[in-house]
């Protein structure tokens, strides 16, 4: 994704996964009308192209996933990089952190999050997205690189916390 943003001509960067797809066909005529140079970050809609085998948090809500910006970030992630465009200004500061194998997208998140970005919720929906990606594996590694890049966007004094609700999520799924 870095390589990507450094190459980029446009003022809008939108990232998407191998099985990942553009809602429709027109979704990107509709974003473009929504585009406005005074936001950071213009977020809308997923759905899941759910299987039998995929876990009760993917499946709810017929697979629809909405992204909010708001302190429930600090919990789970809940912005989905397939839904949201940002302003190429927002990497100007930072970028993703390749140190992070599954969660950089997430770990960007809460970094501009605590920048206090101008953000536009949309209520369109942008990706269709499939469900075998390594962030739906729910393995105790992706907890443990959640619970590290948490700590590390607050404090060590919280890293009890993030362990515990890491821990928890892991034993739900």
């Amino acid at each position: 994704m870095n390589k990507g943003i450094s190459r980029s001509k446009g003022s809008w960067l939108f990232f998407m996964g191998d099985d990942d797809c553009l809602y429709t066909n027109e979704v990107l005529q509709i974003i473009n009308e929504q585009l406005d140079e005074n936001f950071d970050v213009l977020s809308g809609k997923i759905q899941y192209r759910t299987k039998d085998q995929d876990s009760h948090y993917v499946k709810k809500n017929n697979g629809v996933f909405t992204s909010t910006w708001s302190s429930k970030l600090w919990i789970k992630n809940t912005v989905h990089h397939q839904s949201t465009f940002y302003n190429k200004s927002l990497f100007e500061s930072t970028t993703f952190n390749s140190n992070y194998k599954v969660l950089a997208d997430y770990d960007f998140n809460l970094k501009i999050f605590k920048s206090k970005p101008i953000i536009k919720t949309m209520d369109v929906f942008v990706s269709s997205c499939g469900t075998s990606g390594l962030s739906k594996s729910f393995t105790w590694s992706l907890y443990s690189e959640e619970i590290d890049l948490k700590t590390k966007a607050s404090s060590i004094i919280f890293k009890p916390l993030f362990f515990v609700l890491g821990l928890l999520k892991y034993l739900l799924k």
